[in-house]
């Protein structure tokens, strides 16, 4: 299974929609919030099934939570925006998150800075913008996983 990842947004998806209809479309998207409508709107263009979380930047938005825990083909998927566990510190509070929850996988945005980390059995994934990337390199970026086996993870630059 194919699933794409992205988190802040913020208003601006065109690249992003024409990327992924370059690399192919996949069997959902995960939006990790901040213009989490948005996710509403790749969901339509796309013809995909986004599960959105929402963001520090979502404030007026109710109708999506804070956080999801999903299971998909066998493994846990802990999704979150990120601010609330401080993430432009360190990731250790997400960690910690994802060995309470029994996640495989945690997700998390908000520093618009793409990572790909592993600790224990953990994998922590930040996805980077697509439309508003910060930290040394400043390419827009969003994340791909592919579920087998094992989750295989990829950060795909938007040129």
């Amino acid at each position: 299974m194919k699933i794409i990842v992205v988190s802040d947004t913020h208003g601006y998806v065109k690249e992003f929609l024409e990327k992924v209809e370059e690399i192919g479309i996949p069997d959902m998207i995960f939006h990790l919030g901040d213009y989490a409508d948005d996710g509403i709107k790749i969901s339509k263009e796309l013809g995909v099934e986004v599960l959105i979380v929402k963001g520090n930047g979502d404030y007026n938005v109710s109708k999506f939570n804070e956080d999801e825990l999903v299971e998909i083909e066998g493994k846990k998927f802990f999704l979150t925006h990120g601010h609330r566990y401080n993430v432009r510190y360190n990731i250790s509070s997400l960690y910690y998150k994802g060995k309470e929850v029994g996640a495989d996988v945690v997700l998390f945005g908000h520093t618009h800075i793409p990572i790909v980390e592993k600790e224990d059995d953990i994998t922590i994934i930040n996805p980077g913008s697509p439309s508003m990337p910060r930290g040394f390199n400043r390419k827009k970026t969003f994340g791909l996983l592919n579920i087998g086996d094992t989750v295989d993870v990829k950060i795909i630059e938007i040129k």
